[in-house]
């Protein structure tokens, strides 16, 4: 409804005052420019044609008028009010001209379903009566009346009326329209496969309820098989296409993993992840990294998945994962690169007070401190893109105050860390030590301690 709405108001935006004319030949009329002006001495783009514009008729003006007043009333979802303008409405839209009836079959269609979804006083069967109708009036919205209506009906919980809706949809033929309308079709049969999908899970649950070896249990286990192979059938084509197929390529892997057909499983995956033709998505990555760590592969393959996930969304949440997972490799390449994704993760909002993000940053300084002065380069690298700006989105005082009030796991983790890059002159670090000696915490003491043995760092990481 929300994209519906933003709809109604872009619409409601625009001027009004240009309308179509009653037919083609009249429209070729008017629009044709007037000779131009010639005039040699003028440059030739200040050549322009005239355009003669007729102003609406008072017909059109009242039309229009009447179409704001049901925009408005759905925007305020006084739904009773827009339909009685409907019926205004639906009398001015009398017209012999084709482009007029098809704009305002699709108006009566938008606006139609709208009230009668949201009705207070409409029901399903109304509603349902209502986009039949909407079927026969503009068959070239065919298939896009029927998949909204369909959705309409799952909101209801009306699961095989809907299922019904999309079958005999996906049958539905009308010469060159239909042809047209092929990607509908797609997209109705791959919903029609997620209810087959939903069908399944359904009898596998009920297949539990019998014995092993009973007669009931091997009717449901065909029953089972039978809708394994529609639904797989189903969403096998609409995964082809490029897109973002989230729900149906899960579905449809699930699906595959319970056969133990495994190896289709991971090339519809890695297809779907890596494949050019597809639009960029990083849930395509995850996917593939949890069903490469639900088999149990190689972590070479699981690390290759989750840095390209790292590329395009270094917040994610599976990237306290992919840190861990590097650092318990024995590359050196490994460990400089969990230090940068700690480093990413950390430069979002989402993530400023979560303590384990905070706790593996800060076992990475001291790993490094303890290693050799590569590593410390690696370190200055990280720190200089961020030293402009980390110490008033992390390390203020106001954030100290506050982070020392709600959170003590926080603070000492943070101290560390804001000790180590700053130095002396972290106003978190003094803070939270200062704070911890009047409450005469005593973890503060070994903190104290090595902040003031490697006091030096910072010298060297503001080293250019």
């Amino acid at each position: 409804m929300d994209s519906f709405v933003k709809g109604l108001e872009d619409e409601e935006e625009q001027d009004s005052s240009e309308e179509e004319t009653e037919d083609i030949s009249a429209r070729r009329a008017i629009d044709a420019p007037v000779a131009e002006l010639y005039l040699p001495s003028l440059p030739k783009h200040f050549r322009r044609p005239i355009l003669v514009h007729r102003e609406p008729s008072e017909f059109h003006k009242a039309k229009d008028d009447c179409l704001r007043c049901i925009h408005n009333a759905l925007l305020q979802s006084q739904w009773q009010r827009a339909a009685e303008l409907m019926v205004s409405y639906l009398e001015l839209l009398e017209s012999t001209n084709w482009a007029r009836q098809r704009e305002g079959s699709e108006e009566i269609w938008k606006i139609g379903t709208e009230i009668m979804q949201q009705h207070p006083e409409s029901s399903v069967q109304e509603a349902s009566h209502f986009a039949d109708r909407m079927k026969n009036l503009g068959v070239i919205k065919y298939l896009k009346v029927s998949l909204e209506h369909a959705f309409h009906l799952l909101c209801n919980g009306f699961l095989e009326e809907a299922y019904q809706d999309l079958s005999l949809a996906e049958s539905w033929r009308y010469g060159e329209l239909s042809l047209a309308q092929e990607k509908e079709r797609k997209l109705i049969q791959g919903y029609r496969g997620l209810l087959d999908y939903y069908k399944w899970l359904k009898k596998r649950t009920d297949m539990l309820e019998h014995d092993e070896d009973s007669y009931a249990r091997t009717s449901v286990q065909q029953e089972v098989d039978r809708l394994y192979q529609q639904a797989k059938d189903c969403l096998k084509e609409i995964i082809k296409i490029p897109g973002v197929w989230d729900p149906f390529v899960t579905c449809y892997v699930d699906m595959l993993e319970h056969y133990e057909e495994f190896e289709e499983a991971r090339e519809t995956l890695h297809e779907y992840a890596y494949n050019s033709k597809f639009p960029s998505n990083p849930n395509a990555h995850v996917f593939f990294y949890q069903f490469l760590k639900r088999r149990g592969e190689p972590k070479k393959a699981q690390i290759s998945a989750l840095q390209i996930l790292h590329e395009l969304v270094p917040s994610h949440e599976l990237m306290l994962e992919f840190y861990t997972m590097l650092s318990k490799s024995d590359k050196n390449k490994h460990h400089k690169k969990c230090l940068k994704v700690i480093f990413s993760v950390l430069d979002f909002a989402g993530w400023k007070e979560n303590v384990k993000a905070w706790h593996c940053l800060a076992k990475q300084i001291v790993e490094i401190l303890q290693n050799t002065d590569k590593q410390l380069d690696w370190l200055r690298k990280e720190w200089s893109a961020r030293k402009d700006w980390w110490p008033s989105f992390h390390f203020s005082l106001h954030l100290a105050k506050q982070n020392w009030q709600e959170n003590e796991d926080l603070v000492y983790e943070k101290t560390l860390v804001a000790g180590i890059l700053l130095g002396k002159d972290s106003k978190y670090s003094k803070y939270i030590i200062q704070q911890s000696n009047k409450a005469r915490k005593k973890n503060i003491k070994p903190l104290k301690k090595f902040l003031k043995e490697h006091s030096w760092v910072s010298l060297r990481l503001s080293d250019v």
